[in-house]
C-alpha cells in the first residue's frame, strides 16, 4: 500500500515538474512576438531556453523507459518550439579553416575588443593588448572589420593600427571626452572602397553605423552595432556567484542583478525596432554584425535576423559560445546576411585578449 502510494506520488510529481518546463519552454518560444521594452521579464526566460530543451529532452528519454505515452508531452513541446531549437544549435560541421580564400569572396571579421583591455590584470601585459589584438585581427587577412567598444585618441591612435591595409572606415564616435581628444564606439575599417556611410542613433548612448562598399561592382551595405548590455561591474559577478552559492546576502544582490537586467532589457527592446528599420530600408544587399547583448531565443535576435542567414549556423558545429563569462551558453555576437549572400567558411577566435570572441566567415555575393 506505501509503495503503491509512493510511486503515484513521485509520478505526480515528475508530471508536474515536467508540465512546467513545457510550459515556460511553450513560453520562451513567444520570444519573437514579446518586445522585452514591453514585457522585460520575458528576456529572463528566453535566457534558460538551452537548460529548458535540454530538460525536455532528457524527459523524453525518461518517459520512453519509464512510461511511452507521456513522452508525447516534452516531444509535442519541442516540435512546437522547433524555431528556438534550431537557432541554439548548429549542425553543419565545423570544417577546418582555410587562410586562403576564393578570389570572389571576401573576409569579414567581427569583434567586440573590450576598449583594448585585454583580460590580463599585468601592467606590461595591458600595455601589449593594442598591438596585439591588431595583430590577431590583421592575421585573418580580413577584406572588412567590423569592431565594438573601440577606442580612439589624440595620444593613442588606434586608427593607425589598420588604415595602411584598410584605408577607409567609418567610426561612430558615441562617447566623446576630454575635448573629444578620447573617442569610442563602433567602427567598419574596409580595403574596399566606401561610397557612403551613416549612424543611426539610438535614445541610450549606442548606435546603428554603415558602410556601403564597392566590391568591383557590388554595392553591399555593411551594418555594425553594440546593443545596450547589462552593464555589470566586479561587484555583479561577484554577485553571481553569491546567487549560485545561495549566499544569505543572494537576496539584495538579485535585486541589484534584476533592476539592471530590466533596464538593459527594455533598451534592447527600442534599439531592435530601429536597427530592424534601418535593415527594411537598406537598398543594397545587407549584411550585419555586431554585439547584440542577447542570446539568439530573444526578441532580439529573431527581429534583427528575420529572414537572414545566420554565418554560425550556416557553416559551424555546437553551442557557439561567443562571451566567455557567467554562462557557457552565451552566443550574443553575430554576422547575419542578406539570402543573396552564400557563406562559405566560418571560425570562431579565441585569442584571450577581450571577454568576447572574434567571428571570421568568408562570404560570396550570389549572382
Amino acid at each position: 500500500m506505501a509503495k503503491g502510494w509512493f510511486r503515484r506520488t513521485t509520478k505526480k510529481v515528475f508530471i508536474s515538474i515536467n508540465a512546467l518546463l513545457v510550459f515556460f519552454f511553450l513560453l520562451a518560444a513567444l520570444s519573437p512576438y514579446i518586445n522585452p521594452n514591453d514585457f522585460w521579464l520575458h528576456g529572463l526566460i528566453a535566457l534558460t531556453t538551452p537548460y529548458l530543451i535540454l530538460s525536455l529532452i532528457l524527459f523524453v528519454l525518461f518517459w520512453l523507459i519509464t512510461k511511452p505515452i507521456l513522452a508525447l508531452l516534452p516531444v509535442i513541446a519541442l516540435l512546437i518550439g522547433w524555431q528556438q531549437i534550431a537557432v541554439v544549435f548548429a549542425w553543419t560541421g565545423n570544417s577546418i579553416f582555410t587562410k586562403r580564400k576564393a578570389e570572389n569572396h571576401f573576409r569579414i571579421v567581427n569583434w567586440n575588443i573590450q576598449s583594448f583591455n585585454g583580460l590580463s590584470k599585468n601592467a606590461l601585459a595591458k600595455k601589449m593588448v593594442r598591438d596585439e589584438v591588431a595583430t590577431s585581427i590583421l592575421k585573418t587577412y580580413p577584406d572588412i572589420i567590423c569592431l565594438q567598444e573601440f577606442n580612439n585618441a589624440t595620444a593613442e591612435n588606434n586608427i593607425s593600427l589598420f588604415n595602411r591595409t584598410h584605408p577607409y572606415h567609418f567610426f561612430s564616435k558615441d562617447y566623446q571626452r576630454n575635448d573629444g581628444t578620447y573617442q569610442a564606439g563602433c567602427i567598419i575599417f574596409s580595403k574596399y572602397p566606401m561610397i557612403d556611410s551613416g549612424r543611426v542613433t539610438f535614445p541610450s548612448e549606442e548606435s546603428l553605423i554603415y558602410a556601403d562598399i564597392l566590391k568591383g561592382s557590388d554595392t553591399i551595405r555593411i551594418f555594425t552595432t553594440h546593443l545596450q548590455s547589462f552593464k555589470f561591474k566586479k561587484k555583479d559577478y561577484a554577485d553571481i556567484e553569491k546567487i549560485k552559492e545561495t549566499d544569505e546576502s543572494s537576496f539584495s544582490a538579485s535585486l541589484s542583478l534584476m533592476r539592471k537586467m530590466k533596464a538593459a532589457y527594455q533598451k534592447r527592446g527600442v534599439q531592435t525596432s530601429l536597427v530592424s528599420t534601418a535593415l527594411e530600408r537598406s537598398p543594397y544587399p545587407t549584411i550585419i554584425t555586431g554585439d547584440f547583448n542577447d542570446v539568439p531565443n530573444s526578441f532580439t535576435y529573431f527581429n534583427i535576423k528575420g529572414s537572414k542567414n545566420d554565418a554560425f549556423l550556416q557553416r559551424s558545429f555546437g553551442l557557439g559560445r561567443t562571451f566567455i563569462s557567467i554562462a557557457p551558453t552565451l552566443r550574443i555576437d553575430y554576422i547575419l546576411l542578406d539570402q543573396q549572400f552564400e557563406v562559405k567558411q566560418f571560425d570562431m577566435v579565441d585569442e584571450a585578449l577581450s571577454d568576447h570572441i572574434m567571428l571570421v566567415a568568408d562570404i560570396r555575393l550570389k549572382k
